[in-house]
């Protein structure tokens, strides 16, 4: 399926130099390099999305595992072989879930895809740049009440997988951009995630902050890492005060908790 493994097996030590990413490949994982601008970069048959100074990003699912390869073309070509590692997820049962969110009607339901849409269009384009890549910091500080990838059910009802990290604050709880960006979403009561900002970090990466009682930044804002973005809250679908994170490249949910350091 790959013609260039043959050669990766022939030359390992040319493959371990290829390119230095940050971050390790598994399930979830946002990982990001540096190649010459210009250069074609390549995952498995994925062509990446290159910025004017050579940044170059990629993600895996909450399900990927396996061997992947990076290809890299232009001035110094070459490959690499990335094991992805897979992970175990928790059973997170959630109470006390407003009735509506969990079983909407069908006039809500219209709202929903009306929001989703909204959604859509706000990730329907990314800066060029990597605004990212000086790393992210965390939104918003308190206990870890959800994880990333955990399988959920809501009033014994089974749900998606949460895609996300769940912050347990008061009510009016800074909230703080993640890493610098331009904000391309920001409403104030969304169906499911309530008071919701979406930060464009470039190259396709974004982050949600969801559930949110106040926003203090406006679509178009260019925003800086810890600038304040809102407050905590628990509008749309939650049963109590938190910031729900949430990062997304192109269709791909990755985990927010994976880039940042241990909770202080």
């Amino acid at each position: 399926m790959y013609p260039y493994l043959g050669l990766l097996l022939m030359f390992p030590a040319a493959a371990l130099a290829c390119v230095e990413l940050n971050g390790a490949p598994r399930s979830g994982a946002l990982l990001w390099g540096e190649v010459e601008p210009g250069s074609q970069v390549w995952l498995d048959d994925e062509a990446l999305r290159v910025g004017a100074e050579g940044d170059f990003v990629l993600g895996f699912g909450r399900d990927a595992t396996g061997e992947r390869v990076l290809r890299i073309e232009g001035s110094r070509s070459c490959w690499k072989i990335l094991r992805v590692a897979g992970r175990d997820y928790p059973l997170q049962r959630v109470e006390g879930v407003p009735r509506q969110t969990v079983s909407p009607s069908p006039k809500q339901q219209q709202r929903i895809e009306r929001e989703r849409a909204l959604v859509n269009r706000a990730r329907s384009k990314s800066s060029p740049k990597a605004w990212f890549s000086g790393g992210f910091q965390w939104p918003a500080q308190g206990p870890i009440s959800g994880v990333y990838g955990s399988r959920r059910s809501y009033n014994g009802i089974p749900g998606s997988p949460h895609y996300g990290v769940d912050v347990a604050a008061p009510a009016g709880t800074p909230v703080t951009a993640p890493a610098p960006g331009i904000v391309v979403l920001a409403e104030a009561d969304l169906f499911y995630s309530g008071g919701t900002v979406i930060i464009d970090h470039g190259l396709e990466v974004y982050s949600s902050l969801l559930h949110m009682s106040k926003l203090h930044t406006r679509v178009g804002n260019r925003v800086q890492s810890g600038e304040l973005i809102g407050e905590i809250g628990a509008s749309g679908r939650a049963t109590g005060a938190h910031l729900d994170w949430r990062m997304k490249w192109r269709k791909r949910w990755v985990d927010p908790q994976l880039l940042v350091p241990p909770m202080p």
